[in-house]
């Protein structure tokens, strides 16, 4: 939350961690109360992605998602990644120069394909890690954080 970006930032897209990830549920609450729109992915099984669905109250906008982890519910306000200005995102992996490890399955990498602003991986200072593999269609990040440190990561494709 100190970074300037996420501070000058007005739509947000945010996660709701799994157990083994940071803690960082508590970003939804400060990003509605400072006025932020605020979107969680939201699994579309039409098309098997993830879509940045739009909630307003996480106590009634959150149901059970499809692999058990609560997501905004069908009738929440679908946004295009495109408009948002800040992303949070989970990984398995990080590197300080912005590389992401994901699950495996390719939803955030699909889903942020067409996101050009702000982006923070988010793990714990065990995940962050020399160098991973890459392939074409992964998305480098602009920072990675941890408890401990945040890494401004190069600027450009891998």
């Amino acid at each position: 939350m100190t970074l300037v970006e996420w501070r000058s930032a007005r739509a947000v897209l945010l996660f709701v961690p799994l157990a083994d990830e940071p803690a960082v549920f508590p970003l939804v609450a400060a990003a509605l109360s400072a006025g932020k729109r605020v979107a969680l992915p939201a699994f579309e099984r039409e098309t098997g992605t993830y879509q940045a669905r739009v909630i307003t109250n996480p106590e009634t906008d959150l149901i059970t998602g499809r692999f058990g982890v609560p997501e905004p519910r069908p009738g929440c306000l679908v946004v295009p990644v495109a408009t948002l200005d800040f992303t949070v995102v989970p990984g398995v992996a990080f590197t300080p120069a912005g590389e992401r490890l994901g699950r495996g399955l390719g939803f955030y990498d699909r889903m942020l394909a067409n996101f050009r602003a702000v982006s923070c991986g988010v793990g714990f200072e065990e995940q962050i890690v020399a160098e991973l593999p890459v392939e074409p269609h992964d998305v480098q990040l602009t920072y990675v954080a941890t408890p401990a440190q945040v890494w401004a990561c190069q600027s450009g494709s891998f």
